[in-house]
């Protein structure tokens, strides 16, 4: 949708196009409302992208029943309250954005149990607070992008030698750890740490990284020197 001119709630009208895979509301910042609950009758759609509107509520439970989605984005809005479980639930999801909200809560546990595609993860500017549950230990992201929410504790079920992700953004929380017992996988291109509680040395394993391209820890505790480590590979 190209009208900037287009105001009011997403019409209910929508949830009658069944055989419908692709739906965009981007930048209209007249669109309002709730997320419209006859999208759930979509079950052709595959990809859904509602961002830069003023849309407002929740992120709607119902979107669990879209089981063909490969492409979730709700990214700059108003949606409030906290992430549903059943996200992780759809087994095609290949990208999730729910960035630019004003969400709170905690990360649910279910997004250690994604059940196809592993997913980039959008999550930052919100309000998101507490740990990391223990259970994204078993998840390999490709991308997580964690950055300016209020979470704390230490991430380290987000890193291990045994997953690829490429690219973790944890900046501006409130996380406490030592980065010298971090195993950084080593197809690690951007690491973004800045404005933590972190402390220890740079793992020598990180110096000899060949893909890192970005890495940040400005404004933490972090000395700027390799760290040999038990906890280094």
């Amino acid at each position: 949708m190209a009208d900037d001119k287009i105001s009011g709630p997403i019409p209910p009208q929508v949830g009658d196009l069944p055989f419908l895979q692709t739906l965009v509301f981007h930048k209209l910042p007249n669109i309002t409302g709730p997320t419209q609950p006859t999208i759930a009758r979509l079950k052709s759609l595959t990809f859904l992208r509602l961002s830069w509107t003023n849309i407002s509520g929740s992120v709607p439970d119902f979107i669990g029943q879209l089981k063909n989605l490969t492409f979730l984005d709700l990214s700059f809005n108003n949606l409030t309250g906290s992430i549903p479980s059943s996200l992780p639930s759809l087994p095609n999801l290949g990208a999730l954005h729910l960035d630019r909200n004003k969400l709170t809560g905690t990360i649910p546990k279910s997004f250690g149990k994604f059940q196809g595609n592993v997913p980039y993860v959008l999550l930052s500017h919100n309000q998101l607070s507490g740990k990391i549950p223990a259970s994204l230990s078993k998840t390999d992201f490709s991308l997580i992008d964690l950055s300016r929410n209020k979470l704390e504790g230490d991430p380290w079920m987000l890193f291990g030698t045994n997953k690829t992700t490429s690219q973790i953004d944890l900046s501006r929380n409130m996380f406490e750890f030592d980065l010298s017992k971090v195993e950084i996988p080593k197809s690690m291109q951007y690491l973004d740490l800045n404005h933590n509680r972190i402390s220890g040395g740079i793992p020598a394993a990180l110096a000899a990284m060949n893909n890192l391209q970005f890495l940040n820890g400005m404004a933490s505790s972090v000395a700027l020197y390799p760290h040999h480590s038990p906890g280094c590979t």
